[in-house]
């Protein structure tokens, strides 16, 4: 499957911060979005609070302009924060007194989140989900309709 430049190093930013522990939704560096955008918090001016989809007034103008940040549109990367935040189990905009889960670092937590992200880039891209794999289990008459070419005898 052929998928685009700013997918692919989304996918692979996510995959190394998830793996080696600096993926920390409720730190503007090191969420989904500030690994994506290098571990910087530049993204966070675009937006009124963490969390929310409303872009603030640089928000507005850079994407009035066509602005591209690591590829992607200031509204497409508040909506990437937002998918992953509420897939962390977050109420949002991440405000005082929104519920937060215990531990947001947790891994099975963080994956849920990361599996609904990359979902969502899929779509922006207009390709099939990438972690779906569901077509796996597809049987036609009690025998696997696709093959792993990996695991092929």
């Amino acid at each position: 499957m052929k998928t685009s430049p700013r997918l692919e190093q989304a996918i692979t930013k996510l995959y190394l911060a998830f793996h080696r522990g600096a993926l920390h939704p409720e730190c503007c560096k090191s969420c989904a979005v500030g690994n994506i955008c290098d571990n910087t918090d530049t993204w966070n001016y675009l937006t009124e609070s963490h969390g929310s989809l409303k872009l603030s007034y640089l928000g507005i103008l850079n994407e009035n302009l066509g602005r591209k940040i690591f590829g992607y549109s200031p509204k497409e990367l508040l909506q990437i924060e937002f998918i992953f935040l509420k897939g962390c189990g977050y109420n949002l905009p991440l405000v005082r007194g929104s519920k937060r889960p215990e531990n947001p670092t947790n891994k099975d937590l963080l994956f849920n989140g990361l599996c609904d992200t990359v979902e969502f880039l899929c779509k922006l891209d207009h390709i099939p989900n990438v972690m779906d794999y569901s077509k796996l289990f597809e049987f036609v008459n009690d025998t696997p309709k696709y093959k792993l070419p990996h695991f092929v005898n």
